[in-house]
């Protein structure tokens, strides 16, 4: 009885293979599609490529005047997406970026251990207030080679209250400005 069983499933697969493959047949025979003579839709290049466009950084607006009033229960929320890949106590591990501990003021590429990008490495300008303020809005755009891969914040507030939560983690946090 059981051999029965198999032949009828069998049979029910080559039955669909041959009901689908007629199908197609019929269907090619009834649907005889014309190539086209030209492109349907035109694209158009643009005159610069998008990398040059995409490394222009777009106005940030300064960070200074939000600092004063910058709430740092919400800058330590903040920091949650940056946990991830830092840490930021005082002689914390390096993970996948450096310990930020101490950052605001600290020469880009300065802490030991730590293997920099040769761009992020070879960058002349201190973390300063305004400097990681525009690095955190898109810091692809600020150290074009950088290895962080975080696309950035786009809310100036949010951007100020973890710029400030940051200056607080250190043991002489530098003068507002």
């Amino acid at each position: 009885m059981a051999s029965q069983e198999a032949n009828k499933i069998a049979g029910a697969i080559l039955m669909a293979g041959l009901i689908a493959m007629a199908s197609g047949f019929i269907a090619r025979s009834l649907e005889q599609p014309k190539p086209l003579k030209e492109l349907a839709f035109a694209v158009e290049k643009p005159d610069a490529p998008a990398a040059q466009s995409a490394a222009a950084p777009a106005v940030v607006p300064p960070v200074a005047p939000l600092l004063a009033n910058a709430d740092l229960a919400a800058g330590e929320a903040s920091a949650k997406k940056c946990a991830a890949c830092h840490t930021f106590d005082k002689g914390g591990a390096n993970r996948i970026g450096p310990n930020l501990f101490d950052v605001v003021g600290r020469k880009p590429g300065q802490v030991a251990g730590f293997a920099y990008s040769k761009q992020m490495a070879s960058t002349p300008e201190e973390w300063n207030y305004e400097h990681l303020n525009k690095f955190l809005a898109n810091p692809k755009a600020v150290i074009p080679g950088t290895k962080m891969a975080f696309a950035g914040i786009p809310k100036p507030e949010e951007r100020a209250a973890l710029i400030a939560w940051l200056r607080a983690k250190s043991d002489a946090p530098k003068p507002l400005p």
